[in-house]
């Protein structure tokens, strides 16, 4: 559900604001050739990577993480107080996603008279699913972690995708017709899903 991986450059700068009390934040940067804005994403460890979309500068980004610092804050601490997953439930986790996800997602997709010519699931740090124009569908494990109804929605935002590559109004009516309460699974991604990565 997000475009191709990012590109170019990869450098690290601690960004320090003015009269702050608190440690400088560390920030990388990552340009991103079909991002259309600058995103933050704060890593487990508590570094925060700024996605630069095409266009945009490293100046831009400094500014942008600089007005965010409060929530970067907040982020970073949830960061640190989250309890860390034991490593033989995500392997349990990731064996129950290999047997539930693919069946149901060619459940959908024979629903919807669409054809998907390979499933994929993998450890996807910053996307849920993408879909290829060949109709292989990559997924992500954390997935089976997400109410049914929530994952059911990932399932079929990536389903549309072989009707339209894109995310135009056209292709949007296409996943209102096959999952009327997306805005509600949408909302629960947007509240949650920063929690499953």
């Amino acid at each position: 559900m997000q475009a191709r991986g990012p590109l170019l450059f990869l450098s690290r700068m601690q960004l320090g604001l003015p009269f702050e009390s608190q440690p400088a934040l560390e920030l990388y940067y990552v340009r991103h050739r079909r991002a259309r804005r600058y995103v933050l994403h704060v890593d487990t460890d508590g570094r925060v990577r700024v996605t630069i979309p095409r266009g945009g500068s490293r100046r831009e980004a400094d500014a942008f993480a600089a007005r965010q610092a409060e929530w970067i804050r907040r982020q970073q601490t949830a960061a640190a107080t989250r309890p860390s997953q034991d490593p033989d439930e995500l392997r349990r986790l990731r064996t129950i996603a290999k047997q539930v996800l693919p069946p149901r997602l060619l459940e959908l997709a024979a629903r919807h008279d669409l054809t998907v010519t390979r499933v994929t699931v993998r450890n996807q740090r910053s996307r849920w699913g993408s879909c290829g124009r060949d109709g292989h569908i990559c997924l992500n494990w954390r997935l089976v972690q997400m109410p049914d109804w929530v994952r059911d929605y990932v399932l079929i935002h990536e389903l549309m995708h072989l009707r339209r590559m894109d995310h135009s109004p056209a292709y949007w009516k296409h996943v209102a017709a096959a999952c009327p309460e997306y805005p509600a699974a949408r909302a629960w991604l947007r509240a949650h899903g920063r929690d499953l990565r």
